[in-house]
């Protein structure tokens, strides 16, 4: 079946398994032969020239293929995909082939010139960019339609041919990042660099910002614990309180930016060309000439989307917003029946009753957002973004606006309608801490206890057959193949954007809501590192120069939460006080510091700059030789 491998393979006789793909089992042989054939096929005939090899399973069946390729195929990968490595002296430019030697560290026999990472980066954008030719259909499966240029992957997925594609852990590097990352009790910045080397930037990005948000929630935590200890009820020493908190949050914000430019720009993800973007692998259109690039690619017409968006999701939207506004107003009778009950009875179980509605209700707002999400991404999916960035975007906005309001309306309820500081306290308290023990153990605590009691059930049928020498790499792949996929750094960011609401939204309420913030952050370092190295499969590297569409999710908070904070200190019996006579002059007070504040925080996102001065000289510099290349040629 695979005979002519040997000749295929005569420069490179270490073939170095990369990337896992699983077919279903019992696929027809023919499609097998097909798409081993394309993918092993050279580049001009269309193919994705990368190695391929059979790894036979304990049954016999040929189902799980290893993909490879030569170190010159992955060197021309690098360049295809735009990889910016660093050169002999010390600048950051994207690698091209001709110029190999100008780089730092490269040589002909160094195979570390490319992290392991990157390798299985180029892979995957290789087999996600073998498009089909003459193809009506895969062959064996005549349902299975293709024209030319559908993603071939795709339509394997789609089909349930292709069960998945995985790129394989490193098991070596993979013992060293996890003792320097969290094997050792210490207090210290995590190995940031050595997590992008082996998870990729988008990862790497996240758990940088995760440990800087937590420092930066230290200062808000600290000021915040005297009062709560002395217990101050007059609302104008809060003034000073959430004054800080609201500047603080934007210079936080706006530090960030600057250190995520020095962390990409060391990593090259700055300077990485993403304009001619791929189309995403779930777009489909009738086959057209993209007016760019010239190439031939799918097309889908802008106005079906527009109406997709406009007819169908946003009323979807707007209707999952008004349930969760009903399941919030039982939640207020709920509520209601609590305090008369506890008044009836006064016993220590009445007592207890009282926190039994906000509980409920934090369980059930977790288990609409879960729903909700299955629901987001199927008509995000269906809405057809041609672009990866587009499709995320749409997501990440349909998601943030339930949520915010899933989460968070029931404290503006009770602040603004109810006028019930107390409740709102111990509303925001029950919300924000049960929310985070739900989190916790549903992110990591679960799904480490499942992968255990996995694992000892395939080392006791792995060890039943030991025959083949081969067996290490064999039980590898079983094991990953069967780990949890991740499914990106979404949930993680959301949880922590959500955390954000609690801390600056109210903070002059319960001023504890940083410390909280801090503690869990600490743990979630470890336990989500944990779930990376341990839980999941290790997913694919995804370059990346920012956070995205978070940086302006977190920045809108800090504007709401200065609004916000500016009506709560507005209401406060103490600031009524000082205006006996007009409620005008109050309201009108309180916009003009609102006004303030506002005009502070732009001002400082204005004044501090985005990147280092010496990054953005670094880039002039390099768009400077750029022109003066152009102008040689």
């Amino acid at each position: 079946k695979m005979k002519s491998w040997s000749s295929l393979d005569t420069v490179e006789s270490d073939f170095r398994p990369l990337v896992v793909i699983e077919l279903a089992k019992g696929t027809k042989e023919e499609t097998i032969e097909w798409l081993t054939q394309r993918i092993v096929d050279k580049k001009a005939d269309g193919g994705a020239q990368l190695l391929i090899k059979p790894l036979v399973t304990e049954d016999g069946h040929e189902n799980i293929y290893l993909v490879g390729a030569s170190h010159l195929r992955l060197l021309l990968g690098a360049e295809t995909v735009g990889l910016v490595k660093e050169c002999n002296d010390n600048s950051m430019r994207a690698f091209t082939y001709s110029s190999r030697k100008t780089f730092k560290d490269f040589a002909d026999d160094n195979h570390n010139f490319l992290t392991m990472s990157e390798c299985q980066y180029i892979i995957k954008h290789e087999l996600e960019n073998l498009r089909a030719k003459s193809e009506k259909m895969i062959p064996g499966y005549p349902q299975a339609k293709l024209y030319p240029g559908k993603s071939i992957v795709r339509r394997l997925l789609t089909s349930g041919i292709l069960v998945q594609i995985f790129p394989l852990h490193d098991r070596e590097e993979l013992k060293k990042l996890r003792h320097s990352w969290y094997g050792r009790v210490k207090v210290g910045y995590q190995p940031l660099d050595d997590i992008r080397c082996y998870f990729g930037e988008t990862i790497a990005l996240y758990f940088g910002f995760l440990e800087y948000f937590t420092f930066a929630l230290i200062p808000m935590a600290v000021i915040g614990i005297p009062y709560y200890v002395f217990a101050w009820e007059d609302y104008d020493k809060y003034v000073m309180f959430a004054t800080f908190n609201l500047l603080w949050s934007t210079v936080i914000l706006e530090v960030w930016k600057r250190i995520c430019a020095i962390l990409t720009y060391r990593w090259g993800t700055l300077l990485m060309k993403r304009q001619f973007e791929e189309p995403r692998s779930g777009f489909h259109g009738v086959l057209g000439i993209n007016p760019v690039t010239g190439r031939e690619e799918p097309v889908y017409s802008s106005l079906k989307r527009q109406l997709r968006i406009y007819l169908v999701s946003l009323p979807f939207v707007c209707l999952c917003l008004y349930f969760s506004l009903y399941v919030m107003m039982v939640y207020f009778d709920l509520e209601h029946w609590a305090l008369d009950y506890h008044k009836e009875n006064e016993s220590t179980f009445s007592s207890l009753m009282l926190y039994v509605p906000s509980i409920i209700y934090a369980v059930v707002i977790e288990i609409m957002n879960r729903i909700y999400r299955y629901a987001a991404e199927f008509l995000t999916s269906w809405e057809n973004h041609r672009l990866e960035s587009s499709y995320q975007n749409h997501l990440i906005l349909k998601v943030l606006v339930f949520n915010f309001l899933n989460c968070f309306a029931s404290l503006f309820y009770i602040a603004f309608v109810l006028f019930d500081m107390k409740l709102l306290r111990q509303s925001l308290a029950t919300l924000l801490i049960t929310s985070q023990i739900l989190n916790q153990f549903a992110e990591s605590l679960l799904p480490y206890w499942l992968q255990k009691r996995h694992n000892k059930r395939m080392k006791k049928r792995v060890s039943s057959q030991k025959t083949d020498a081969d067996l290490s790499l064999a039980e590898q792949v079983n094991m990953e193949k069967e780990m949890g996929t991740y499914l990106g750094t979404f949930d993680d960011y959301l949880e922590l954007f959500l955390q954000f609401g609690y801390v600056s939204l109210f903070s002059c309420v319960y001023p504890l809501a940083a410390v909280f913030a801090v503690l869990n952050n600490i743990t979630e370092i470890y336990s989500d590192a944990l779930k990376m190295c341990r839980v999941y499969k290790r997913p694919f590297a995804e370059p990346t120069a920012n956070i995205g569409v978070w940086q302006l999710a977190f920045e809108t908070m800090s504007v709401i939460s200065v609004v916000t904070n500016c009506m709560l200190i507005g209401m406060s019996p103490q600031v009524d006080a000082l205006f006996p006579d007009s409620k005008t002059d109050l309201v009108l007070t309180v916009a003009l510091v609102e006004h303030l504040l506002l005009a502070m925080k732009f001002i400082m996102a204005f004044v501090i700059p985005d990147k280092p001065r010496h990054i953005q000289m670094k880039l002039d510099k390099l768009e400077f030789e750029s022109l003066e290349a152009l102008k040689q040629q």
